[in-house]
């Protein structure tokens, strides 16, 4: 709740691994509604949420609960009256669910369809709407010029509008601002206040995400950054940073999301290494990590997500020369390929063999399928003429059938020659491999599996792990 111009800096653990910062507790007092609200401490307004996800609820839920009047507004009906009537429908986020509840007990949360009229009742509207990645791999801008064109005609003076969506650098001023402009009437800075403020909420953790990480935002100008900082430092337990501009809040994301590809795929680069000489990755990464200065990731099938594969796009969208970008894009990308040629090599081709595939989300405990490595693993499978089944535990069996595989039902045996990991649920260490007569290679995606007891006969293949048979 304290503004700043720089985050503090994190200190790194006795491995190397950068330490995670403490929840900050909530020190806000009772806030005083007013209206219009200018930014003065210890007052609330009202705010629209424009996009209802998992991100959107989330905020939504987080400014009810410091005393903020908030109107959610998304185009499907059924979850603006799920939400009228208090339910959180996207509810794997731990928490989430009552604070939806309490906020729409105490009146100060409901949701429509409506943009334009709402636009014209709130004093701050935050913009959780994705910008997604077209078939060319270039940023898909539909859903958020829609819901510029809805809100727009309705914004008054004096509303401040926050873009919580990723975006290529520079689109914020040079892309939304005109079309804000457009369909209000208003000019920027001066009679109307925008900014950009990158979402940071780690998926099953999005709440704890909002006391933990410092909130990033920066205005197209000064007064459209201070009015943006002062309404956080309203919400967020946090401390707020003031950034020198939109531009440089967009590049931050961007940073943050493209450094952790770009070092999976060294992880991956390692690995690949480590397999062709026969040692061990796992143990180098570890032994590399005790230096302080050293924090490389782990290796795997590759990324997934609806940001870490996506946001390095956006760089290059802007910056094709960043060449480490789109290699560690083809790096990350190609760990699907590797598993393809390992299985094949183990089993002599796949034409035919049956294999099971386990964890389809593209994180274990994350119900989320967006770039999940699952699914090209298994059109890869099938187009080599394997018959794949999949299971995972978040998924019902109608829901792997409709994604991608028939469905394996948990705890019976069945005729796969290869099993392949695709998340490191836990769940997957409790597997009776006994069950499956013929199986010849366990594929661990994710190392997960190394140290779990595999029948005779039975080849263990990991991401740079040494090969071993019983």
């Amino acid at each position: 709740m304290t503004i700043v111009h720089r985050p503090s800096s994190l200190s790194s653990s006795a491995s190397g691994e950068p330490l995670e910062p403490a929840s900050r507790a909530c020190r806000h007092g009772p806030a005083r509604q007013i209206r219009p609200w200018a930014g003065a401490p210890g007052t609330a307004g009202t705010v629209a949420v424009i996009g209802a996800g998992q991100t959107g609820l989330t905020l939504a839920a987080q400014y009810a609960s410091h005393g903020w009047s908030v109107v959610v507004v998304d185009l499907q009906q059924p979850l603006v009256e799920a939400i009228n009537a208090g339910d959180s429908q996207p509810g794997e986020e731990p928490g989430l669910a009552e604070l939806i509840r309490e906020a729409h007990t105490s009146g100060r949360l409901r949701a429509t369809t409506d943009a334009s009229s709402i636009a014209a009742e709130v004093d701050v509207i935050v913009l959780a709407v994705p910008v997604a990645l077209d078939d060319e791999e270039q940023p898909d801008y539909r859903h958020v010029d829609a819901a510029i064109a809805a809100i727009g005609p309705g914004v008054t003076a004096g509303s401040t509008v926050i873009f919580e969506t990723a975006t290529p650098v520079g689109d914020t001023r040079g892309r939304f601002v005109p079309r804000l402009e457009a369909a209000s009437g208003l000019s920027a800075e001066a009679d109307l206040l925008v900014a950009f403020s990158p979402e940071r909420l780690y998926s099953g953790a999005a709440l704890q995400s909002l006391a933990k990480y410092p909130k990033l935002v920066g205005g197209i100008g000064p007064r459209s950054g201070e009015r943006a900082a002062q309404f956080y430092a309203s919400v967020i337990d946090a401390d707020v940073v003031l950034m020198s501009s939109a531009e440089a809040a967009e590049l931050s994301k961007l940073a943050d999301t493209t450094y952790r590809d770009v070092n999976i795929a060294l992880a991956n680069e390692f690995a690949r290494y480590a397999d062709r000489i026969g040692l061990d990755v796992e143990e180098v990464i570890a032994a590399a990590n005790s230096q302080p200065n050293s924090h490389i990731h782990q290796p795997g099938l590759g990324v997934g997500g609806r940001s870490i594969p996506v946001y390095p796009h956006f760089l290059l969208a802007r910056a094709p020369e960043m060449e480490l970008v789109e290699m560690s894009r083809r790096v990350n990308d190609g760990q699907v390929g590797l598993a393809i040629k390992a299985i094949q090599k183990a089993l002599g081709g796949l034409e035919d063999v049956p294999v099971l595939v386990l964890g389809l989300t593209y994180r274990e405990g994350v119900k989320e399928l967006a770039y999940s490595r699952a699914l090209p693993l298994i059109e890869r499978l099938a187009f080599h003429g394997a018959q794949v089944a999949a299971y995972d535990p978040l998924l019902s069996a109608e829901e792997v059938e409709r994604c991608c595989a028939t469905a394996y039902r948990w705890g019976d045996g069945g005729p796969f020659q290869a099993i392949v990991t695709q998340t490191a649920d836990p769940t997957f260490r409790t597997i009776d491999f006994s069950a499956f007569p013929s199986l010849t290679v366990l594929y661990d995606g994710r190392n997960s599996l190394r140290d779990v007891p595999l029948p005779a006969g039975v080849t263990y293949r990991g991401v740079g792990i040494p090969s071993r048979a019983l």
